[in-house]
């Protein structure tokens, strides 16, 4: 199954930067979501805004092992 948000911990892997950057990061985007009426989780954001926002396309499926 297909993640639908990514953590901190996510961002810090695709992009480098430290874990405080990658929360202020989540914390950007779910204001942008938020102000676009659009439900948010905190501590996460969604996979697909992240991806629209960054250019980055992200593989997220969880190994089936």
């Amino acid at each position: 199954m297909e993640r639908q948000y990514l953590t901190a911990v996510d961002i810090q892997d695709i992009t480098g930067v430290k874990q405080t950057k990658a929360y202020a990061v989540i914390k950007e985007l779910n204001k942008e979501l938020e102000k676009k009426g659009i439900f948010t989780i905190s501590g996460r954001v969604s996979k697909h805004y992240f991806e629209e926002r960054t250019q980055c396309k992200i593989d997220t499926k969880k190994d089936a092992s």
